[in-house]
């Protein structure tokens, strides 16, 4: 579980808020339970290093407030439209025997010893994310799929993923899909041999040296009767071209 320090705070106008922000501190709100609102702030470098972090929407955090912690968990987070940093955050308290629902990230597994996957199969991911409801004790922080030994036209579940105890996803009635090993488009040809292809490979050279040899090779008879035809066709510019002059009187 992560901790960071949070302070608590009495500034609660625009231009106070806006004084924190400049000072590197980002204000924070805890709600939740039968306890009142609590305003915070907390250090803007330790809030963009947790954010940095994967599933941290999804993730219990310890909050340190005057000594005691606090678990909650982030539910909002607000970023400045210009340089995008945090400005804002929203976090959600944690009471004892209470159910939250949650979107869980989905993480994939042993894609290497996928038979459909090195046949060129393509995983074609449904739900990248899944809601559940969970107890706050319980709270999963990503759901693992092993795709080992999965097959072209397999599909995975919500049921073949095992959840914990008293972790359910909030869609009741149906076993939906999370994801499929679908085919590839174009199926991979089998390599063939070494032999195989450096014998293709010399007889596609010697295709081509003979076909060189013959587009070099002219006869005599080829360019005497070509020399002949340019010789005629020259007699006969000139006699269109006597004809075509005026006669003089």
């Amino acid at each position: 579980m992560n901790s960071i320090e949070a302070t608590i705070r009495k500034a609660d106008t625009k231009g106070q808020l806006n004084s924190l922000r400049k000072k590197g501190e980002v204000p924070a709100v805890i709600y939740g339970g039968k306890e009142k609102n609590q305003n915070i702030y907390l250090s803007k470098k330790e809030v963009k290093t947790l954010i940095e972090k994967e599933n941290f929407l999804s993730n219990v955090i310890s909050l340190k407030i005057d000594g005691k912690d606090h678990n909650v968990l982030p539910r909002e987070i607000s970023f400045d439209v210009v340089n995008d940093d945090p400005i804002h955050l929203d976090f959600l308290r944690i009471v004892q025997g209470s159910k939250i629902i949650l979107d869980i990230p989905v993480r994939f597994i042993n894609n290497d010893k996928s038979p459909g996957l090195k046949r060129g199969g393509v995983l074609n991911i449904v739900r990248r994310k899944v809601e559940l409801r969970c107890p706050s004790e319980k709270i999963p922080n990503e759901l693992i799929v092993d795709l080992d030994n999965l097959d072209i036209g397999s599909s995975i579940k919500i049921s073949s993923i095992k959840l914990p105890e008293n972790v359910i996803p909030t869609i009741q009635g149906r076993d939906f899909v999370i994801a499929t090993v679908a085919a590839p488009t174009i199926i991979k040809e089998p390599e063939k041999p070494a032999e195989e292809t450096a014998e293709a490979g010399a007889e596609g050279a010697e295709g081509a040296e003979a076909g060189a040899e013959g587009a070099t090779e002219k006869s005599p008879e080829e360019g005497k009767t070509k020399d002949g035809d340019k010789k005629e066709g020259d007699k006969g510019d000139k006699k269109e071209g006597d004809k075509s002059q005026p006669q003089k009187k």
